[in-house]
């Protein structure tokens, strides 16, 4: 069944689409990611135009994130204060972030540009969270060795203006998630993602919070930071075309209340892992399309001389 979406100006599948949304919205509420760094890829692929799929899966990884914010609040997951200082720095950061966008397009290299970002983050970071997974597995079928402790204390805990974190149980500076924040919501301007593939390892290794509050909490500041961003780029860039964000919000709603009842069943270990897998292959596919000579091969001599 193929629709007609008048900002990209391509005919899609509306089946497909679903599909995606909801394949997409399960990734976010078990992972506790806004699952762009899969749909915006997704959506090139399907001829979607960089601009209009980074701007518009801002609004499908908002609605994704709401409803996984829900399912997270029934087993009180999120913590509030934490999340709000996120919430702060990622809101200058996603204005900063879409007028790099903005300069970026003006120079016609935004199509490199994201890819190759996606390609530096998710090769990193999923490189890195794959092996610390796989050592905590290891470690943990090891009877005489223990899992090392979740908190530690390093140069991030004597920073100054330290706040009390009861959901988190933790007492640090507010500096270090407001600068986390902030990266996250230039990622969420420029790469059309939630940023969750960074932020969560960041919150579990660089804050100390547990992973039980980690999903919840990240979803709930993936959820300010991308609305933002959505209402930025479709005010500036008019990038966003609201029928394929319609049509991706109904899969990505149904799919994170689905995700969200798996990760009871999973262990905090197994989550890392699967997801570095996935960040990883998303990894390798863009990689691969970028560096790799196409099938077919089209000039620009005929068009440059008509």
């Amino acid at each position: 069944m193929q629709i007609f979406l008048p900002i990209a100006d391509v005919p899609v599948n509306l089946i497909v689409l679903l599909v995606l949304g909801v394949g997409v919205g399960f990734l976010s509420g078990v992972f506790g990611i806004g699952g762009g760094f899969l749909m915006t890829p997704l959506l090139i692929l399907m001829g979607i135009p960089t601009a209009v799929a980074v701007a518009t899966e801002a609004n499908q990884i908002t609605a994704s994130s709401f409803s996984g914010v829900l399912a997270h609040l029934k087993r009180r997951a999120v913590d509030f204060k934490m999340g709000n200082i996120l919430v702060i720095g990622g809101l200058f950061g996603s204005a900063l972030g879409v007028e790099i966008f903005r300069i970026i397009k003006s120079y016609g290299q935004i199509e490199l540009f994201v890819s190759g970002c996606y390609i530096i983050f998710l090769g990193s970071i999923g490189i890195l969270m794959f092996i610390e997974s796989l050592s905590t597995i290891k470690r943990s079928r090891s009877p005489q060795i223990n899992t090392l402790p979740r908190k530690k204390h390093n140069w991030i805990h004597g920073l100054p203006f330290k706040i009390k974190f009861k959901t988190s149980q933790l007492y640090i500076s507010a500096f270090p998630p407001l600068f986390l924040g902030f990266v996250i919501g230039i990622l969420a301007s420029i790469m059309g993602v939630g940023g969750g593939f960074i932020l969560i390892p960041a919150m579990i290794y660089v804050l100390g919070m547990p992973t039980k509050v980690v999903i919840g909490t990240s979803l709930y500041q993936i959820m300010f930071i991308t609305a933002f961003t959505s209402f930025m780029h479709a005010t500036q860039n008019k990038t966003v075309d609201l029928l394929l964000a319609f049509i991706l919000i109904i899969g990505g709603v149904v799919g994170a209340q689905l995700g969200a009842r798996v990760t009871v069943r999973l262990k905090a270990e197994e989550i890392r892992i699967l997801l570095a897998i996935i960040v990883l292959l998303v990894c390798l596919k863009l990689a691969l399309d970028l560096f790799l000579v196409p099938n077919e091969i089209f000039s620009l001599t005929y068009g440059a001389s008509h």
